[in-house]
Formats: C-alpha cells, structure tokens, sequence
C-alpha cells in the first residue's frame, strides 16, 4: 500500500487531474462547435465524459479516506464504487474506444475532432485512464461486494446509460456514436448485450485481480 503522504498527494493529483480534463472538454464545446456534434445533452451524452466523473468522484472519495482514516462508511463506500464502478466502467471506456478506433476511427472519432481536440488530451481521457486505474489497484486494497450484488449494481448502471443513448437517439433524432447507425434493431440488440458482457467481465476482472494482489477479493466467492 501507498505511504500515507504518498497517498494523498496521489489522489489529490488525481483528483485534480480529472477536474482539469472535465474543464477543457466542456471549454472546448463551447468555444468550437465540433463538426458532426449534435448539441442535444452536451458532453453528457458520452461515457467517455461521463467516467471523468466517475474518476473525480472517487478520488474525491479517497481522499476523504486519507484524511479521515478510520470511518468505515466512507472506506467501504470508497472500496464499492472503485469495485462496482471506477474499475470496470473505466477499463471498459478505454478497451472499446481503441478497439473500435483501431477498427474504423470514423465510428467513435472521426478525424475532424483532431483539429480541436488536440492528441495528449484524446490520450488523456481515453488512454491515461487505465494506467492510473491500476496504479489504484495495485498500490491500495479495495474490499469488493458479494459478487451478486456488485453485478447487479453494475448491470442496473449499464442498462441506465444504455436507456440514456436510447433517449438521445428518439429525442435528437441522432446517434450518440455514428457505430450505433450500422445497426439494425437485432444488431443493436446483440451491441448492446456483448458490451454489457465486456463490462461485467471486466468487473470480474478486477475482483480477481484484486483476489490475486490483496486476498481481499476470497470470500466475495463464497456469496455468489
């Protein structure tokens, strides 16, 4: 585990880290109107937006944790949300965002973005990401849930951000990411549930990681 100062300066940096990136996507939204960006829910409307609060959150949460030690509320609330959210959405947002940027960038980014999105910060909100999720991981133990529970928190968050896209789609009359108009409704269908499949398995994931690091992760296998 990380020294205590060591610790804090950490989250803290972190934490700010992810406040900076929150700034500069929303500066960028209102200062250039980004080509083929419908303006329907802002940066709301990607997860990619969405996890950089998920990221500040709990860090902010850690942080609490650093200063406050011993109240076990905040620990356990801290370990539930790095668990069931932090962990496996954050690995999530970077493993498809290269995948697909790897297999036709024109579908999650096309390349006119580059003329205002400048590369560190695609790096940083789709590639930074994972390596400090890890670093969190590996440097600080996290009591996961039982296993039951953790998933079924996690597939209720997923299914509301898939509503959300949904909602998008029938209110602007577009589509969140241009990858979603190749479908047809049996294709979207099988979309949505292999990445509700990728997710929960990268939810496993860090359980067995964290199982493999800290032992902390046993006994959540005794309440499947």
């Amino acid at each position: 585990m990380l020294p205590t100062i060591a610790s804090r300066v950490y989250h803290i940096t972190t934490f700010v880290w992810y406040l900076v990136l929150i700034y500069l996507l929303l500066n960028t939204q209102y200062s250039h109107p980004l080509p083929g960006v419908f303006l329907y829910a802002g940066q709301w409307k990607y997860l990619t937006f969405l996890n950089l609060f998920l990221q500040t959150f709990f860090n902010g949460l850690s942080i609490l944790v650093d200063i406050l030690g011993p109240v076990m509320w905040i620990r356990s609330l801290r370990d539930l949300f790095f668990s069931v959210l932090a962990f496996p959405v954050g690995t999530f947002v970077v493993t498809s965002f290269w995948l697909l940027f790897t297999y036709d960038r024109a579908l999650v980014y096309p390349e006119d973005l580059d003329a205002f999105i400048p590369l560190w910060l695609n790096h940083a909100v789709h590639t930074v990401v994972l390596p400090l999720i890890l670093l969190e991981l590996f440097n600080t133990p996290h009591q996961y849930p039982k296993r039951r529970t953790g998933l079924l928190i996690l597939g209720l968050v997923s299914i509301s951000y898939l509503l959300w896209v949904l909602w998008i789609y029938y209110a602007a009359g577009a589509w969140v990411y241009p990858l979603l108009g190749q479908f047809n409704r049996l294709g979207l269908v099988l979309f949505f549930s292999v990445s509700l499949l990728l997710v929960m398995l990268l939810y496993l994931l860090g359980e067995k990681l964290t199982s493999l690091i800290w032992g902390l992760a046993d006994k959540t296998k005794k309440h499947k």
